[in-house]
Order: structure tokens, then C-alpha cells, then sequence
């Protein structure tokens, strides 16, 4: 990357961060705090926490789209404007209702697939790929820093004063937006990051996308389920004071990561990735199941351990499965949907786990996130084995029509290119290649501007 495009990409994942951190920072305790508010039960309470993923998820994709037509930075700074503005509702918020309102407002600045549109415009083609990693490295450090930072700053600022940190975390990505990162006049549409509607249908009825956003779906579902109660019981049933529930949780965290990192290894090296999601969905559900009945603490971080190490794992490679199974040339309208699906999971499960403890008890919530996510497992049994593809984009030569068919009816003969896109309305090449066979010197020689 030259020195614009690395200014660009890490400006644009700082908005990420300080994003996703002002949604995520309540939620290790917003279960506890939100007692104190008027009219708050387990089932309001639940509502608050999961509230921001219902207007996340239906606004997300017609917001990125809107973008193509007034621009990327003005939908982005709109969002985080409306972010803001639910964050000084939250912030002043004394009765349950209020919290809710706030919150659902904070999720209707829904930016995420327009941020990636930007990052698309400003970064070229070989360097995207990176680009996108560095985002996603910021989202994962946002939720374990969340974990963490959360207890500790709640205890010195309090519930306000954590929403008035996210009220300026708002301006802080407006500042960054406008200032750090390059003005485009020309949006360019490219399908790899921007959701298309004439591609909504057909990654919509995919069984295999399917299976994948209802994965994520569930996913999301249960973690959000899952801290509707843990907070409490950390205080009521293990005495450990909320502010160190910080140390706790950057242990499990810690602990997490590494026992991820062997299995995203052996699914995305070892071509195992219907086993290691089976295994962590199965991990998932067993470890969710068994917190209810957890005697003492260290018992209880044991398997809130093993249940953040398939989390981590699956937050992973599931991106990767759609980026490998994502209809060529479709990738931004796959991720669109997936994402939309894990947005309206924490909606589910924060409406799900609150009704649960409110109605019943928390053992109930864990027995039926549990149970869930065991039934899931065998539904991953059942998916077929997912071929090794990558996806891989590059601008078009010069040329006429003619030509260009010329140069695609080349490319579709070089061994490896399993399927291919060309659209000339983006002057770019969208292809799925299986590296393991791909011809690379006769790929160079057709398109010298490929990154391998």
C-alpha cells in the first residue's frame, strides 16, 4: 500500500473500532446497571441490549446503497451523527423505555456496508484483501476490548458516562472520516464490497449462504442471550464485584485466542472446515448448556473459556465460507446478508434471553441456548464438504468488446479458474480459483496486474 491507502484503511478501521466499541462497552454491564432504571425488568433489559441489532439490520444494505447515490462519507457521517444521537438519549435515560429508544436509534446508523464501499473506493484492487483484514482485525479487537474495558470504565464513569464516551466516539470517526481519509468524487461500484440488489435474490435462496447466516445467526443469538444474565450471576452466585469482572474476562479472552488460533489453522490449511465448525457449533452448544450447573467460579470461566474459544473460532472462518461460497462477483451482496443476519441475531437473543429469564430462570436460558446450538451441530453434519476456493479480482486491459471476450475466453481456460465474472460496467474481473491447482505463470502472463 503507498502511504495514502494505509492512511485510508487504518482511519477507516479506527471508525470500526471506536464503533463497535460504543455498542459493545455496555454490554457486560447493562444487565446490572439497567436495574436501576424505572420500569426496567429481565425482558425490557434483554430488549436494551439487543434492540441496536433490529434497526442495524434492516437498514444496513439500503444504506450502503443510498451511499452510491449521495455519497459514501455523507451516509457515513449521517450515521454516526444518528450513533451519537442515540448515545445522549442512553446517556439520559432514566426509566427502561427510554434506554430501548436510544438504543434502537444508535443501531439505525448503520454504516458497516458503507464503509466498506469507501474502503473499496480508496484502496486498488491488489491491496483490497489486506485492506479488508485490517477491518476485521479492528471489529474482533472492538468486542475483546469491550469485554474487558467495559467493568472497569463502568465503575469509574458509570452507565451515562459510558454512552457519553460512545456520544464522542461519534465524533472522533467524523474527524477521522472527513479529514483523514481522501475526498472521492467518483463512487465506483465494485460487487466485491458494495451489496447489489440484482444479486439479493440469488444469494438470498443459496442453501449453502443459508446454512452459513442462520450459523451466524445463531451465534450472535447466544452470546447476546448469554451476558442478558452472566453479569448477575458473576455478582450473585460467585460474589465477584462488577468492576472485576474486567480481570475475568481478559483471561478468558486471552486464554480464547490461543485456543482458537489451532483451529482456524486446521480448517483454513488443513482443508478441515466442516469438522472444526461441527466441533466448535458442538463446543458452542456443550459449554452453554453446562453453566448452569458450574459450582464455583473457576469452573464457571472454564467453560465460558471453552465457549469464547469456539465463538472466536467461528467469527473467524465464517467470513472466510462466504467469501469461498459467495455467488463470483457477489461477494459484497453475500456479506451484506450474512452480516444483516448476525445484527438481527443479537436483536433475537437479547428479545430471547430476557423473555427466558424473566419468565423462567437463568438455568432455562442456558438450557435452551444450549440445546439450540447442540441441534445446530447436527444440521452441520449434514453440510457437504466446502471446496477450497478463492475469490480474486482484477481491472480489466483495454479493449473493446470483442477483445474482452477474447481475453475471458482465455482466463476460462487457465487450470484453476473454477468460475469467472466479467462486468464491464467496473472494468473488472471477478474470478473463484483453487490455488492448489492454479496455473499462476499462465494467469500472470494473461493479466500482468493480478496480485498472486
Amino acid at each position: 500500500m503507498d502511504v495514502l491507502e494505509r492512511r485510508s484503511v487504518l482511519a477507516l478501521a479506527s471508525v470500526y473500532l471506536f464503533r463497535m466499541l460504543g455498542l459493545f462497552l455496555i454490554m457486560p454491564v447493562i444487565s446490572v446497571a439497567a436495574d436501576g432504571l424505572t420500569g426496567s425488568d429481565a425482558a425490557l433489559i434483554g430488549t436494551a441490549i439487543g434492540i441496536y441489532g433490529f434497526t442495524q439490520a434492516c437498514l444496513q444494505i439500503p444504506m450502503g446503497m443510498w451511499s452510491d447515490h449521495i455519497g459514501r462519507k455523507r451516509v457515513i457521517v449521517i450515521g454516526l451523527l444518528l450513533f451519537a444521537l442515540g448515545s445522549l438519549i442512553c446517556a439520559n435515560a432514566t426509566d427502561i423505555y427510554v434506554l430501548i429508544i436510544g438504543r434502537a436509534v444508535q443501531g439505525a446508523g448503520a454504516i458497516a456496508s458503507t464503509l466498506m464501499a469507501l474502503l473499496s473506493d480508496v484502496t486498488r484492487e491488489q491491496n483490497r484483501t489486506k485492506a479488508m483484514a485490517t477491518v476485521g482485525i479492528s471489529i474482533g479487537a472492538s468486542f475483546m476490548l469491550s469485554l474487558v474495558l467495559g467493568p472497569w470504565l463502568f465503575d469509574l464513569i458509570g452507565l451515562s458516562g459510558l454512552f457519553y464516551l460512545s456520544f464522542g466516539f461519534s465524533f472522533l470517526g467524523i474527524a477521522l472520516v472527513l479529514f483523514m481519509v481522501p475526498n472521492i468524487v467518483q463512487h465506483t461500484f465494485r460487487r466485491d464490497t458494495t451489496p447489489s440488489a440484482v444479486a439479493l435474490g440469488q444469494v438470498i435462496k443459496d442453501s449453502r449462504l443459508r446454512f452459513l447466516n442462520i450459523s451466524v445467526l445463531l451465534l450472535h443469538a447466544s452470546l447476546t442471550a448469554l451476558f442478558v444474565t452472566v453479569p448477575h450471576l458473576l455478582i450473585t452466585r460467585f460474589g465477584l464485584p462488577l468492576a472485576h469482572h474486567s480481570w475475568l474476562y481478559l483471561a478468558i479472552m486471552g486464554f480464547a485466542f490461543v485456543g482458537m488460533v489451532p483451529l482456524v489453522i486446521l480448517a483454513e490449511a488443513k482443508g478441515k472446515m466442516k469438522e472444526v465448525v461441527f466441533g466448535v457449533v458442538a463446543l458452542l452448544g456443550f459449554s452453554a448448556l453446562l453453566l448452569q450447573w458450574a459450582p464455583y467460579l473457576w469452573a464457571f470461566g472454564l467453560l465460558l473459556w471453552a465457549y469464547f474459544v469456539g465463538f472466536n473460532t467461528l467469527e473467524a472462518t465464517l467470513p472466510s465460507l462466504i467469501s469461498k461460497l459467495a455467488p463470483v462477483g457477489y461477494r459484497g451482496t453475500a456479506m451484506g446478508v450474512f452480516s444483516t443476519h448476525q445484527f438481527l441475531g443479537s436483536f433475537l437473543g437479547g428479545i430471547g434471553g430476557g423473555w427466558l429469564l424473566q419468565h423462567l430462570s437463568s438455568n432455562s436460558l442456558f438450557l435452551v441456548v444450549g440445546l439450540v446450538l447442540l441441534l445446530w451441530s447436527i444440521v452441520c453434519l449434514f453440510q457437504p464438504t466446502i471446496r477450497q476456493l478463492s475469490s480474486m479480482a482484477f481491472s480489466l486491459p483495454d479493449g473493446d468488446d470483442a477483445e474482452i471476450n477474447a481475453f475471458a475466453d482465455q482466463l476460462s481456460h487457465v487450470e484453476g479458474v473454477e468460475d469467472m465474472q466479467i462486468f464491464i460496467d467496473e472494468r473488472t474481473a471477478y474470478l473463484k480459483v483453487d490455488k492448489k491447482i492454479l496455473d499462476k505463470e499462465a494467469l500472470q502472463r494473461l493479466a500482468p496486474q493480478v496480485n498472486l
